[in-house]
């Protein structure tokens, strides 16, 4: 599914509030700039038995104190078990998932930090993190463009 598929797919699924339809209309341009730099248009995110998409707290080898939450994003169902022997687990799901709708939902996510996407299958030296701070800047950006007033011609008069 391209990419301008998925976002429609988020558009019409989104509730209709009279307003998160036209929040995902005007954060689409951040989810795309996004995903291009993406190798695969869908991944598998590994679930537990409620569909909650798991997480696993990385720490920093320098500083221990330090901790991150990810979700990784596999290319194909065999990759998932390369990272994670949760994948293993009969009471864990991998499910494919749209990379529009993983992007979307990251920022919903308050505990996960970043999605890290496994970009070459059969190997995890090739990623790509996508932090959810930096999303939700891109979109607050997005937003403010959308908002900004247009220019009022100085010949108006």
């Amino acid at each position: 599914m391209d990419l301008e598929a998925q976002i429609q797919l988020l558009i019409d699924n989104a509730p209709r509030d009279g307003m998160t339809p036209h929040l995902i209309a005007a954060i689409a341009p951040a989810l795309r700039a996004i995903a291009q730099k993406l190798r695969h248009s869908q991944y598998y995110i590994l679930q537990n038995s409620e569909s909650s998409w798991v997480l696993t707290t990385l720490s920093n080898l320098t500083n221990p104190g330090l901790e991150k939450r990810v979700v990784y994003a596999f290319p194909t169902i065999q990759d998932v078990s390369l990272i994670s022997p949760a994948g293993l687990d009969p009471q864990m799901l991998a499910k494919i998932i749209p990379v529009t709708h993983i992007l979307f939902q990251l920022v919903a996510l308050e505990p996960v930090d970043s999605i890290i996407f496994l970009e070459t299958p059969g190997k995890t030296t090739h990623t790509v993190e996508v932090r959810r701070t930096d999303l939700e800047k891109l979109m607050q950006k997005q937003l403010r463009q959308q908002r900004s007033p247009k220019q009022i011609p100085p010949d108006i008069a």
